[in-house]
């Protein structure tokens, strides 16, 4: 995917995408990763990152303004999404659509919760306006909760459980590809994590198809700080899998005031 970028930034003039050089003569033909980064409203570190092969799995909108700062016909925005391991099929607002209408209900309602949709591979399908601010540590990056918790380096101090936390998810995931074993996602996430993750590898061979009994309980937000929530895991026999999450803090406690402090940040953070 690295390669791919350089490649298409290096066929683009500052004047393709309507930047102006200040009449100085470039060295180098093509854009800057800076201003890719700009277009793409990521952050140049990100952005630099994705060329070095240091990241490699951009959320479907990243990819998305990717493609559109890239100016990518529709088979170079295919590519890119497949190297990204994503469904090219896939836009910005489908993610969203792919969530069963029984559990989006659920998640619309819970307003006094954090509440989010995770496909049977771990992607965030949905998430309200509390789970955005409570998941803001690793918004503008990868989506998919598994990944978070093996690739992501914060993760370990976010998810003070974090063994628990993982042992649950992984058994979550067994359970799923038992009941779903042509699930490309499925197979696409185990083999991804397997070359990516040693501490991943070890622990897939290992364990029994147990359903996720805990999720993630105890996290250190660092503009909140110890929060601690309550989940309930819903279900729908439509969709195998897929599960919707809605966790709350005990009412009166330390953990609720720090939810109620980012439920007022909600509004300006975005998954």
């Amino acid at each position: 995917m690295g390669e791919f970028l350089r490649a298409r930034r290096s066929r683009l003039a500052p004047a393709d995408v309507g930047l102006g050089t200040g009449g100085r003569r470039r060295r180098v033909d093509g854009l800057r990763r800076q201003e890719v980064a700009v277009l793409a409203h990521v952050s140049a570190d990100y952005y630099s990152r994705l060329e070095q092969g240091r990241e490699r799995h951009p959320s479907p909108p990243i990819a998305e303004s990717l493609a559109q700062a890239l100016r990518l016909p529709p088979d170079a925005r295919s590519h890119l999404f497949r190297l990204a391991g994503l469904n090219p099929n896939l836009r910005p607002d489908t993610a969203r659509g792919q969530a069963h209408p029984e559990l989006l209900h659920i998640l619309d309602a819970s307003h006094q919760a954090a509440a989010y949709v995770l496909s049977p591979g771990f992607d965030i399908l949905a998430a309200n306006a509390h789970a955005q601010a409570l998941l803001s540590p690793f918004a503008g990056g990868d989506q998919n909760l598994l990944r978070i918790l093996f690739t992501h380096p914060g993760a370990r101090s976010y998810f003070t459980e974090w063994p628990m936390a993982v042992a649950g998810s992984l058994r979550t995931l067994r359970l799923n590809a038992v009941q779903l074993p042509q699930d490309t996602e499925i197979m696409d996430l185990v083999a991804d994590l397997t070359i990516e993750s040693a501490d991943f590898a070890r622990r897939w061979e290992s364990g029994a198809p147990i359903g996720l009994d805990r999720a993630y309980r105890k996290v250190v937000h660092p503009a909140a700080g110890h929060i601690e929530l309550s989940y309930r895991l819903h279900g729908v026999a439509a969709v195998p899998g897929q599960h919707l999450l809605v966790g709350a803090p005990a009412p009166g406690s330390r953990s609720a005031e720090a939810f109620t402090y980012l439920a007022a940040m909600s509004g300006k953070q975005r998954w």
